[in-house]
């Protein structure tokens, strides 16, 4: 009874998170039915309800090579790295950008550090290829003219984690620092006003007062990029790297591997049940982190 009257007073609310809602319902709770390719033997003749069933032999067929625990590392590895590094540089970024003063130029900065978000995978896979590329890549040329020698970078795996964190914080760590902006415009003035009172510098501002009010915030980002933390980019991953095998023991996660299985194999139940997989794990990193949080802060947690 309560809930119905909860509906009647706020319905003007309730109605407007319709067309919100029917698109989670669509695109996110709906194509969960696809997990049962997983446990079956599919065949596109026969369709999804008609395809054997064969319990966890997709499993035991990705679970029966050590492929598995090198995507899998990969995967947390680079995730953890993209996480951290976005959110220090986002930090940083919108700590600086509060404190300029000329609002065109603040302005200008923002719009500078936002617009490689909109930039296409694609399109940042053949700007890498310019700079890195190994015949006339503008880093090699570099490297010739002050008289060392060229690397041939898509030789050489150790190197990318680097590289493709740098590009993920040039990419997005501006979009998370405009989130934290608008976080930061919230707070109220008169607590600077109080610490300026008491001749607390600037940098003494940014340490005691807008961090402590950003932890939020800041959690509420990092757990949903714990959310994501089994899912690897493969927008990016496969954009920049593609089918390059030499670079696979570094760069190599489960997106991109189910994807060669799918491709190569042409194998719907192995990619479904690697999916599924990765799907259960991520659930389990989501639940985890929470509750670590709820520990830590109760009012911070998600759920």
């Amino acid at each position: 009874m309560s809930m119905l009257k909860e509906l009647v007073k706020n319905r003007n609310l309730y109605t407007m998170a319709i067309p919100g809602l029917v698109f989670l319902v669509v695109f996110s709770y709906i194509p969960l039915a696809g997990h049962l390719l997983a446990f079956k033997d599919f065949q596109i003749s026969k369709g999804i309800w008609g395809s054997d069933w064969v319990g966890l032999d997709n499993f035991r067929f990705f679970f029966s090579n050590r492929d598995w625990i090198q995507v899998t590392v990969n995967t947390l590895y680079l995730n953890a790295l993209f996480i951290i590094c976005e959110m220090v540089f986002a930090m940083l970024i919108a700590l600086f950008l509060n404190e300029i003063r000329l609002r065109w130029f603040k302005r200008t900065i923002q719009s500078v550090v936002f617009l490689p978000y909109f930039i296409s995978w694609v399109v940042v896979g053949y700007m890498t290829f310019i700079l890195f590329n190994n015949t006339d890549g503008l880093f090699n040329r570099i490297l010739s003219a002050g008289g060392l020698q060229p690397v041939d970078w898509y030789q050489t795996p150790w190197v990318w984690p680097i590289i493709l964190t740098l590009t993920r914080i040039w990419k997005s760590a501006g979009y998370y620092s405009i989130i934290l902006i608008a976080a930061i415009t919230g707070f109220s003035a008169d607590y600077y006003e109080s610490a300026r009172l008491d001749g607390a510098t600037r940098m003494q501002q940014m340490r005691y007062i807008t961090l402590p009010l950003l932890k939020p915030q800041i959690i509420i980002l990092v757990l949903l990029g714990v959310g994501r933390i089994f899912y690897g980019d493969f927008g990016m991953i496969y954009g920049i790297i593609g089918d390059n095998g030499i670079l696979f023991p570094t760069t190599d996660v489960i997106d991109t591997y189910s994807y060669r299985a799918l491709r190569q194999l042409g194998n719907f139940s192995m990619s479904s049940a690697v999916v599924f997989y990765q799907s259960i794990m991520g659930l389990i990193a989501v639940v985890s982190f929470n509750a670590l949080i709820r520990k830590i802060d109760k009012d911070s947690r998600l759920f």
